[in-house]
């Protein structure tokens, strides 16, 4: 149960982003249905509009939380060494 924002730690709150992070992403590498996906979407984007909303965390604090959190499931992401290899 998600209980008020303000009584935990920031720390929790980024744990526990950072888990229904991992879980999206390995739901969508599983092929979760549509619905199910746009739900755990909704349930992301909404905490994380409340820790910045609320002052616990910074847009760019959370990107990088998501870059993580991709990466753990999907490997480092490669779009820069693409970038590099295009402008050689």
């Amino acid at each position: 149960a998600m209980g008020g924002l303000s009584m935990r730690s920031k720390s929790e709150m980024l744990a526990e982003l950072k888990k229904m992070l991992h879980d999206m992403f390995v739901a969508r590498e599983a092929g979760t249905a549509h619905h199910r996906m746009a739900r755990a979407h909704g349930y992301v984007d909404g905490y994380m509009r409340g820790l910045i909303d609320g002052g616990h965390a910074s847009r760019t604090e959370l990107l990088a939380l998501v870059a993580e959190a991709r990466a753990a499931v999907y490997g480092p992401a490669t779009a820069k060494v693409e970038l590099e290899t295009a402008a050689a």
